[in-house]
């Protein structure tokens, strides 16, 4: 009977014990901060560093680049209508020259295109509109699949340095390297592997996040400036059809010179054998 009371009091300072020793804390010379444990990753946390920065880049580069007023921006549409409505195109010329959107290089392109090939018809002026107009919806959406190109080989690389971590541990066990119990050296190993995992998920998992944010900006910034480009070009084609045919052959020297027209006095008009006095 005693015997049994001595082995149930063994039993709970024996459990008292192990709480202790489990609730009490890990030494300091233990401890690890954040980059050494990523340091343990292995080699690949090398690449895996560069992407994250890159990554990081790219997405506030993004969020500062593609916004609406970058795009097609009322401000400019507003005074694309105006000068065109008043002929203006030098005018207009210069403003495009002066903006940085993509709508104002699309009317630039268009205006130097009328400018340099004066009587051209008006189907190659609007093809050039539209193929300018694709150039620039292709840039931006070509832009942000850099994201998704990270979003796909950050795994990769974290699974890579997830085999080289795996090798490791094993060629230390086969060749008998590992001290005490063989499961204790493959512990090092393994968790060598999951490191680098987890960093290329860490990577990927915010790459492809903001992939899709900035991919669902993009398709609603490039109907924007479809319906903008179309917007011009009606706008464009209305105003020279209301030209004569050989005024409109090259509206920006038409426009220079409108300018420096003088105005014929009642006179002359009235009496042409007075236009010599």
């Amino acid at each position: 009977m005693k015997c049994c009371h001595f082995s149930v009091v063994g039993f709970f300072l024996s459990a008292l014990v192990a709480s202790a020793a489990a609730e009490s804390p890990v030494p300091p010379d233990q401890e690890m901060n954040f980059l050494e444990i990523l340091a343990k990753g292995g080699i690949m946390m090398y690449p895996l560093g560069v992407m994250s920065v890159i990554t990081v880049l790219l997405i506030l580069i993004f969020l500062l680049t593609i916004r609406r007023n970058a795009i097609v921006s009322d401000r400019f549409m507003n005074s694309v209508e105006s000068m065109i409505q008043k002929r203006d195109f030098l005018g207009l010329t210069t403003l495009s020259h002066r903006r940085n959107e993509c709508m104002a290089r699309v009317t630039q392109k268009t205006l130097d295109f009328m400018v340099a090939n004066p009587g051209t018809a008006f189907e190659n002026i609007r093809e050039i509109a539209q193929t300018e107009g694709s150039h620039q919806a292709g840039t931006l959406t070509s832009r942000i699949t850099y994201l998704a190109d990270i979003g796909a080989i950050a795994p990769m690389v974290g699974l890579l340095g997830t085999v080289f971590g795996m090798i490791e541990a094993f060629m230390q066990i086969y060749s008998g390297q590992v001290q005490g119990v063989r499961e204790m050296g493959l512990a090092e190993g393994v968790s060598k592997a999951l490191i680098a995992t987890a960093g290329g998920l860490a990577i990927s998992i915010p790459a492809l996040a903001f992939y899709s944010i900035f991919r669902g900006r993009v398709q609603k910034y490039v109907s924007e400036l479809e319906a903008a480009c179309t917007h011009f070009v009606i706008l464009l084609q209305a105003q020279l059809e209301r030209q004569p045919a050989q005024s409109y052959a090259n509206p920006v020297q038409r426009a220079r010179e409108d300018y420096a027209m003088p105005v014929a006095s009642p006179l002359t008009a009235e009496r042409p054998d007075l236009h010599g006095i």
